[in-house]
């Protein structure tokens, strides 16, 4: 009797753990951004990485271009208690465009232009390896421009045989000076005026690992440190770096995981792309 009365003792206590599981909701597909909930100061990991969990045990994660077809998600709660979950991650297929008969000079860069393309990549890196752990992008998320849209996310060329980087934005064709605003709450973590590729290049960090960044900018209207809030004019559109036109190219990050970002606002209506 003793035996069976601790027995049931312990299976109690295990009670509110089991109310707290881990909960993971969003679009369980490549590109996707989801949203879930651990035991208040458990310990998170997914895709390699240790996941920014807030005091009250919510986190996101993201799932990038070529996520694949299986993530599992571990929570450790302080008592040690672990939990895991296994995501089945929806394959996509992308755009790919092949281009052969290049003059090599279009495909592969000289040595004075790779090393500033070197350069222009830690820039970006050390902005993105900050870690705001407010989740600011709990404001929302609307488009930073509404226009056409002129490039979508994962699509990718192959020239000459050699496959270059996917386009992990979404173009949105407006006119030079077109204001560009904060599509959620965030700080500035870099505003570079002319990198190699991408010209103005603005990174906003909206906590927890997730970050926007804004290319092709003609002109900047924040500066590194600011906070800024959804709707706020944050840059203006432009046509610098490698482009042949005006445009926005608006990415997303989730640490090395590059999402969608059209994934997270709402359609635009036809009034808003005039």
């Amino acid at each position: 009797m003793i035996r069976l009365t601790r027995t049931l003792g312990l299976l109690l206590g295990l009670l509110p753990l089991v109310a707290g599981a881990l909960d993971i909701d969003g679009p369980r597909r490549q590109g996707g951004l989801l949203h879930g909930e651990a035991p208040p100061g458990a310990e998170v990991r997914a895709l390699g990485h240790t996941v920014p969990v807030d005091s009250a045990g919510r986190f996101v994660l993201g799932l990038g271009r070529d996520a694949p077809a299986v993530v599992t998600v571990t929570a450790v709660s302080p008592d040690g208690t672990r939990r895991q979950h296994t995501l089945e991650v929806a394959q996509r297929r992308y755009d790919i465009q092949r281009i052969d008969g290049l003059d090599r000079n279009q495909v592969s860069p000289d040595a004075e232009t790779l090393e500033r393309i070197r350069r222009d990549a830690s820039a970006v890196r050390a902005a993105r390896a900050r870690r705001l752990p407010a989740r600011h992008f709990d404001a929302g998320w609307i488009w930073p421009v509404t226009g056409p849209i002129s490039g979508i996310y994962g699509s990718q060329r192959i020239l000459n045989g050699e496959p270059r980087q996917p386009h992990y934005g979404i173009d949105i064709a407006r006119p030079t000076g077109t204001p560009v605003r904060a599509p959620s709450d965030g700080v500035v973590t870099l505003a570079a005026e002319d990198l190699f590729f991408s010209g103005g290049t603005l990174i906003l960090d909206h906590g927890q690992g997730l970050s926007s960044t804004f290319l092709h900018l003609s002109a900047m209207r924040v500066a590194v440190g600011d906070t800024v809030r959804q709707g706020e004019i944050i840059a203006e559109v432009g046509a610098s770096g490698r482009v042949t036109g005006a445009h926005l190219d608006w990415r997303m990050n989730w640490f090395d995981q590059r999402i969608d970002p059209s994934m997270l606002v709402p359609p635009m209506t036809e009034a808003s792309t005039q």
